[in-house]
């Protein structure tokens, strides 16, 4: 017997089950995004969201996919896509309706419903008190990736993929087509799509590892399944051309050392990550939790991706829970679904199921009040760290013109300004070939002969730094002054 057919005929208040499930779901999801609200200027410290924005908000413009470079003066009409434009779009809405309150409303809502669908499908096997509390822990690991870029938008996405995938393995069916439409949607959103190929394999030696080769015809629809994955994400303005784009980060260029996100995982600055690995490593040891080898593989490759790449924290936490839940549940009955459901109800609960409509119309309600008073009461704005915005209020009044040398966390800004880069964060695509790499050297201690090449080699009018910056005396060296700074950036100009 399975265990929806165990859960249906274990309790005859059923309903009433699944009411309480969904209010306690929602009520995590609405936990976490009180939380992200409280702290909503953090969503936006990344310098890329003013970049992905502006890309939105020009498509909604003009409606064509570029194909060359727009954006920068050094790289410009060289080929480049905005593979992930749909999730642009998406970032380019909600500036529209609400400014950058409004981008920060629409990721902090789709965190939430990562962090619902999680609890849902988490409790489907487990209690669901502990399913929300693993939901509610991952939430708050994989935090230090809430930025306004449309990587978000496909943590949904992940969840529903990864869950329904290793269920229909898990009961032996074929993978539901519907899933296909999933891949288009996460193919226009960003990148990362060509995980759900991955993520479909490892589910297929799920199914290997449980039936062997007993059921031919069952493992040719999921080969034909894996088959059509990579063909319906071709589904897409550019084609062939959205999957090769992803090539030149996953096989690593000169850019990819250079930056944060995808620097491996490091101890020392990850505590909390760390913390929850080594205890959850502890507890597969202690448990002696058995998993089959499809999901043991599984299992490594996500821990594999996150240390070599910090941005893919969430493959870890978001996915292994969902994986091994039914191991949990069928290895430890207390812990499981079924468990819950044949017990009596506490009051709390109680209430939960007898006044389930109220209790949802009020938790709408509020939520739009809080949206609502928030949006008038308190304004997010990018950090400005990343905004130089005393630094282009005094470019603009003093209407300094030509070719800009900007820091890395600086282009952003200049692109939604409309203000050609010398770089910015487009480096899975752009500033290669050496330039990158060139960029980071003007940096280092012997960097001035570096800086005054490029400075005549792009025919620089003037410097935006990030007050940081190692090369700032090598522009007082060579004779520039400093025309602008406060606590953020600074601005040099040519010396007479």
């Amino acid at each position: 017997m399975n265990q929806a057919a165990a859960i249906a005929t274990a309790t005859p208040s059923l309903a009433d089950a699944q009411r309480i499930r969904l209010i306690l779901c929602l009520l995590c999801a609405c936990l976490v995004a009180y939380v992200l609200a409280a702290f909503a200027g953090e969503t936006l410290q990344d310098p890329d969201s003013w970049w992905q924005v502006k890309v939105g908000l020009d498509f909604l413009e003009n409606r064509t996919f570029p194909a060359v470079d727009p954006y920068s003066y050094t790289f410009a009409g060289q080929s480049w896509i905005a593979k992930e434009w749909l999730g642009q779009v998406f970032l380019a809405l909600a500036y529209r309706a609400g400014g950058w309150n409004g981008v920060v409303t629409l990721i902090i809502a789709s965190v939430g419903l990562t962090v619902f669908l999680m609890g849902w499908f988490l409790s489907a096997w487990l209690k669901p008190l502990l399913a929300i509390a693993v939901a509610f822990a991952a939430a708050f690991l994989i935090a230090p990736i809430y930025t306004a870029r449309p990587h978000v938008f496909t943590l949904p996405i992940i969840v529903v993929w990864t869950a329904t995938l290793f269920r229909a393995a898990q009961e032996e069916k074929a993978p539901p087509l519907w899933l296909l439409i999933l891949v288009v949607l996460w193919a226009n959103l960003h990148a990362t799509f060509t995980l759900s190929f991955v993520i479909a394999a490892f589910a297929g030696l799920g199914l290997l590892a449980r039936s062997g080769l007993s059921k031919p015809v069952l493992l040719a629809k999921w080969v034909a399944f894996g088959l059509l994955c990579p063909l319906v994400s071709l589904v897409h303005p550019y084609g062939v051309k959205a999957i090769l784009a992803t090539f030149t980060v996953a096989y690593g260029n000169e850019a990819v050392p250079l930056i944060l996100e995808w620097r491996p995982f490091n101890a020392q600055e990850q505590l909390l990550q760390e913390a929850a690995m080594l205890l959850a490593l502890f507890g597969l040891l202690v448990s002696r939790l058995r998993i089959g080898w499809g999901k043991a593989l599984f299992i490594a490759f996500t821990l594999h991706v996150y240390l070599a790449h910090l941005r893919f924290v969430y493959l870890p936490f978001l996915l292994i829970p969902l994986v091994i839940a039914v191991e949990i549940a069928q290895q430890y009955p207390s812990l499981s679904a079924t468990a819950w459901l044949v017990e009596k109800r506490d009051g709390l609960e109680k209430v939960f199921a007898s006044r389930f409509y109220a209790i949802c119309g009020a938790m709408a309600v509020l939520l739009v009040g809080a949206v609502l008073i928030l949006g008038n009461a308190y304004q997010v704005a990018p950090s400005q760290k990343t905004s130089a915005s005393g630094a282009l209020a005094f470019a603009r009044d003093h209407h300094l013109s030509g070719n800009v040398l900007n820091s890395y966390n600086f282009g952003g800004t200049l692109i939604f300004h409309d203000i050609k880069t010398y770089i910015d964060g487009r480096t899975d695509q752009l500033f290669l070939g050496g330039f990158t790499k060139t960029d980071e050297a003007t940096g280092k201690s012997d960097g001035r002969p570096l800086l005054e090449a490029q400075l005549k080699k792009y025919t620089i009018g003037w410097a935006l730094l990030t007050a940081d910056d190692t090369r700032i005396p090598f522009f007082t060296e060579l004779g520039w002054k400093r025309a602008y700074a406060d606590d953020y950036a600074v601005i040099y100009l040519p010396g007479a």
